[in-house]
């Protein structure tokens, strides 16, 4: 099975170094000197990797035959791919991989539907589940502890207590509206008791 590990960015510096964008959170395992990783657009790779550091905070990686600045921003915005075995599972037991997630149902604590797991976005702070919901419109759940209360795998489902207004923004605006409608009927009583 192939899994997106990286995005290559800009190129850093003119020996031929590229910024990339993790997306795996096993960096250090798929993003090693010596991986050999397919690409797309598959015309740029495949890629081996020759070697990788942190510099400010950002993964830098420099590919074999990949010399000069000029022939590591041509490879801006390729994704770098590893081939997984499907099988193998994450070290930690509360991890998952992307491919384990895809296509799962999300369901709310009390049984409510919420839509499908279609993407996954990796951000600096924090994941994000990227829902499709039966009305064919998105929602953007993170992936916390506090939110996504349990991932089953056998039953293909995630179970999550989303705080108000996360996946249905209606209430909080139904609920203004209706302190407004009450704040109107007092305004109303008022005057009506005055006179």
């Amino acid at each position: 099975m192939q899994l997106v590990v990286a995005r290559i960015g800009r190129a850093h510096g003119i020996k031929g170094d590229v910024t990339v964008e993790v997306r795996t959170d096993e960096p250090e395992l798929r993003l090693a000197p010596g991986a050999v990783l397919a690409t797309d657009p598959a015309s740029t790779g495949p890629l081996t990797i020759e070697a990788g550091r942190v510099h400010s905070g950002r993964l830098l990686l420099r590919f074999e035959g990949v010399k000069d600045r000029s022939a590591a921003e041509a490879l801006r915005n390729t994704l770098l791919i590893a081939e997984v075995d499907p099988e193998e599972l994450p070290e930690e037991e509360d991890e998952y991989y992307d491919h384990q997630l895809m296509d799962l149902d999300v369901v709310t604590a009390d049984g409510v539907e919420v839509g499908r797991i279609t993407e996954i976005s990796h951000l600096p702070s924090q994941d994000l589940f990227i829902v499709e919901r039966p009305d064919g419109s998105e929602v953007l759940i993170p992936f916390v502890e506090e939110i996504v209360a349990e991932i089953d795998l056998a039953e293909q489902k995630a179970v999550i207590t989303p705080p108000p207004g996360l996946i249905d923004d209606r209430a909080e605006i139904a609920s203004s509206r209706d302190s407004e409608d009450s704040q109107d009927s007092e305004d109303a009583q008022d005057s009506e008791d005055a006179s």
